[in-house]
């Protein structure tokens, strides 16, 4: 099992000091202890993840910061951009990172967002993969024609060049659909547990593994990644105090995610018909939800059984959500627990090749 870091929540109210410390700091952990990668989303016009509106500045500066870590973006909302203007501005952060950078498509989250884009948002799938399939081709060097307004069409070649002679892709999945057709062209798979289990998304990486196998695409050559909301310590009850109350403050601010939550749990419910007692103690009960197969949320050791869930259900990678607690010296210091799971798989795995070896 790999381990990536991954960013979401990063508030872009609050600016006081340096917002972006966290990241940076985390990355260069990430980077020393042999993480795979970090990544760095596209949000628009909420706190909520406020802090990144573009993840090409920001994989541009860890580009910089970090030597061997991948730079991904988690994700680049396709239909809010100019392929041409993708292919650009990663290729920048290729040639800073010495051939480092990865994206992860998607397809596009609110409606509000689409105000940067020339295409409705009912057509944002569509879009998304007709996008996915041309900045492909402008990174790997072919002219690709495209029209202005004026309808003159214009045979572009992007500059600079890439290091990498092609871009390695992934694409947000949540919905069977996205997990096929992501299988029939040949892309990595971004997931999350956030409104299902992993026993609903299972058959989703299973048939995803079918459609690369059915599409000739070698199913081993592919990255699923799951992101999952990631605070480690040394003790489970500790850990659980430490976070409960950043967890409901985090939560508030994605209603949606929520929402999910409770439905997930039986309960259909909109919050607008709650008061404040009643949300806060959905909200623990929410917290109470996440740490029970949704997370990694406790020590090494407890995690560890989890870990080999995801690993029988074909996840290659735990995407692990950190900046969820708004706290940079806690974070910071549950990242060394975080490496020593990552080494305890590591170990793991070693003894599962040692024993098969042994008995071949």
């Amino acid at each position: 099992m790999k381990f990536s870091l991954f960013y979401f929540d990063g508030d872009g109210l609050n600016i006081q000091g340096d917002p972006y410390k966290l990241l940076m700091e985390s990355a260069k952990f990430a980077d020393r202890n042999g993480f795979s990668a970090v990544w760095t989303p596209e949000r628009h016009f909420h706190a909520f993840g406020g802090l990144y509106p573009n993840p090409a500045v920001t994989s541009a500066a860890l580009a910089v910061a970090t030597e061997r870590i991948q730079l991904r973006a988690g994700s680049v909302v396709l239909p809010l951009h100019h392929p041409v203007r993708v292919a650009e501005d990663w290729a920048v952060v290729d040639n800073l990172s010495g051939g480092r950078a990865a994206i992860a498509f998607a397809s596009g989250w609110t409606m509000d967002e689409f105000i940067l884009s020339r295409e409705p948002h009912g057509s944002r799938k569509s879009v998304m993969w007709r996008g996915i399939d041309t900045v492909q081709k402008l990174w790997q060097g072919e002219a690709v024609e495209f029209e202005d307004v004026t309808n003159r069409t214009v045979s572009a070649k992007t500059l600079p060049r890439p290091v990498q002679p092609k871009l390695p892709t992934w694409v947000t999945c949540q919905s069977m659909e996205t997990f096929i057709e992501a299988g029939r062209l040949g892309v990595n798979v971004l997931t999350s547990l956030l409104g299902e289990t992993l026993e609903q998304v299972a058959p989703k990486i299973a048939r995803y593994r079918e459609t690369l196998q059915k599409n000739g695409h070698e199913p081993g050559d592919y990255t699923v990644s799951m992101m999952m909301h990631t605070f480690l310590g040394e003790e489970v009850e500790q850990v659980k105090e430490e976070i409960r109350q950043p967890f409901c403050e985090y939560l508030k601010t994605h209603y949606g995610l929520l929402e999910n939550l409770a439905k997930g749990m039986g309960l259909n419910v909109s919050l607008d018909d709650f008061s404040d007692d009643d949300l806060d103690s959905l909200l623990l009960f929410g917290v109470e939800g996440f740490m029970k197969g949704r997370s990694l949320i406790g020590t090494p050791e407890s995690c560890m059984p989890f870990v080999q869930q995801l690993h029988e259900a074909d996840v290659d990678e735990v995407a692990c959500l950190i900046d969820f607690v708004q706290d940079f010296d806690a974070v910071m210091k549950s990242l060394p627990y975080l490496a020593t799971l990552q080494a305890q798989c590591n170990q793991s795995t070693q003894k599962e090749l040692l024993a098969t070896v042994g008995s071949s």
